[in-house]
């Protein structure tokens, strides 16, 4: 298939830049003199055709640039290629314009990555990129290469992988210790009684696990999903607790369930609306019929917290994005309004700003800073509310790190234990309406050969373990998983399939 590369404009507006420079100078061997970068885009077609490149040139409004070059600083510059690693959000978005403008029998995709010239103050050694590569790119998702991508790969058609046999009951091995073995690799959370479960199942089956039956056992029975501890009964000195926590959270609604449509009961709680109007399109006429009923107030508010200490702008990203997946999908379709985002993170410790009551204590390697949590977190946070459509329009921030115990002591060795938000708190939450008729989930409106409709953007393993993931206690997991298992935002993939959830209902 012939391939077109357009070269764009600038990709880092100069503040961006700066910033990335300071941040890979804080850790590089050799220091960075300025970082540039343009957008490239490459495109897929079916045949070459003059006329049909000018209508996606048209389309892009962003090429016919001149290249940037390596060569500026004496030598002491290096070019970098960023490439998706996957079908990215952008390509599917671009693809389906370009499709809707009439190039479907033309262009089969478009697709967009990023040249960038990196001047150092001194001739750059090899196995010095770390820096680089750690601000440049996003390692889940992208290609960090010093070489132009190629168009054959980017672009080829590949079958899915096929399952994998995770082969317990092999060669007379111990099947608890294989599979104990494989939790290890893979960070499922499994406790023993789980893994041993699983093995008296299999047992019973008359074969072993594949790979994909334990890995979604994994997310559903992990703490993340289950709630297993809040669920759970307790005894206190030796008495037993009448309650679970969960018990106690929901014993509020218990005694005054006044004003409640639901609660507990689905992907959030609906309270009693007032009088309002709804404004539908009559298919009949084709017109729009405003109708006057009851508004109910839907109100939701959940965590993020392990994918927001590990990578923080699409942690509280998608932590947004699932809070208006949960809104949306509340009784039969509702419609979110607006959304909220919260933060509590340990001391800031901000260079040259420290405040005097701050202390600096470490942390986990693979978590991120409390500092670059808050200027990172609320922005990934905001923008995909706003690029879904909807405003975020309050939230919250604290922080916190003090002994467990009181010392009068002002060495940081004295106190022996800590608390703190290390892993941060990362609220999402939202407000919206549903109408009364589409408030529950009932039964009845599902029968017998009901179809299952999937709608969505482009899925790839990245998110996949995040329920297991997060229920490992802290310091636990392997950080190469940790970080896979931090989603990544699609707003507008989001947005569109909403919007259909609205319609339908």
């Amino acid at each position: 298939m012939p391939h077109e590369i357009l070269v764009g404009s600038s990709c880092y507006t100069a503040s961006r830049a700066q910033e990335l420079r300071d941040r890979a100078n804080k850790t590089s061997q050799t220091q960075i003199k300025q970082i540039r970068g343009q957008w490239v885009y490459y495109v897929d077609l079916k045949d070459p055709n003059k006329a049909v490149l000018g209508q996606v040139k048209q389309l892009l409004q962003d090429v016919d640039a001149e290249p940037l070059l390596a060569s500026e600083s004496g030598g002491n510059s290096i070019s970098v290629y960023v490439t998706p690693r996957y079908l990215s959000p952008w390509s599917s978005q671009a693809t389906s314009i370009a499709h809707v403008c009439g190039l479907k029998d033309h262009v089969r995709r478009i697709e967009k990555g990023r040249l960038i010239v990196v001047d150092f103050e001194e001739p750059f050694e090899e196995g010095q990129d770390a820096a680089l590569r750690e601000v440049l790119h996003d390692r889940m998702t992208e290609i960090f290469a010093y070489e132009k991508p190629s168009l054959d790969v980017m672009f080829q058609d590949s079958d899915p992988s096929p399952l994998v046999v995770v082969d317990i009951f092999a060669n007379g091995k111990d099947p608890l210790g294989v599979l104990k073995a494989y939790n290890q690799e893979k960070g499922l959370s499994l406790d023993e009684s789980e893994m041993q479960y699983l093995v008296d199942v299999f047992k019973k089956l008359g074969r072993p696990p594949h790979d994909v039956e334990l890995f979604m056992f994994a997310q559903v029975n992990s703490e993340h999903c289950r709630h297993k501890v809040f669920n759970a009964s307790w005894t206190i000195d030796g008495v037993r607790q009448d309650k679970s926590l969960f018990e106690m959270i929901r014993n509020t609604h218990k005694k005054t369930p006044d004003f409640t449509v639901s609660a507990y009961s689905d992907n959030a709680a609906v309270l009693q609306g007032e009088a309002a109007n709804f404004w539908s399109p009559d298919y009949s006429t084709g017109s729009w019929k405003l109708t006057p009923e009851v508004a109910h107030i839907l109100a939701k508010v959940e965590t993020h917290n392990h994918p927001t200490a590990i990578s923080p702008f699409p942690g509280a990203a998608t932590g947004s994005g699932g809070e208006i997946r949960d809104e949306a999908a509340v009784g039969r379709g509702s419609v979110t309004k607006g959304g909220l985002c919260g933060f509590w993170v340990s001391d800031l410790l901000i260079p040259d700003y420290r405040a005097p009551w701050e202390v600096d204590i470490g942390r986990p390697t693979h978590y991120a800073s409390s500092l670059d949590i808050m200027l990172e977190a609320p922005i990934g946070s905001a923008r995909f509310n706003n690029e879904f459509g909807r405003p975020c329009l309050t939230g919250c921030f604290r922080t916190l790190l003090t002994p467990a115990t009181p010392t009068e002591s002002s060495d940081t060795d004295a106190a022996k234990e800590w608390r703190g938000y290390h892993k941060p708190i990362m609220l999402a939450g939202g407000v919206g309406t549903v109408r009364p008729q589409n408030a529950l989930k009932e039964e009845r409106f599902v029968h017998d050969g009901a179809h299952v409709i999937v709608l969505g953007g482009p899925a790839m393993l990245i998110g996949l373990g995040g329920g297991a993931a997060s229920s490992n206690a802290s310091g636990e997991g392997n950080a190469d998983l940790d970080f896979d298992s931090v989603q990544r935002g699609n707003p507008e993939a989001s947005g569109s399939t909403i919007i259909i959830t609205w319609f339908i209902a």
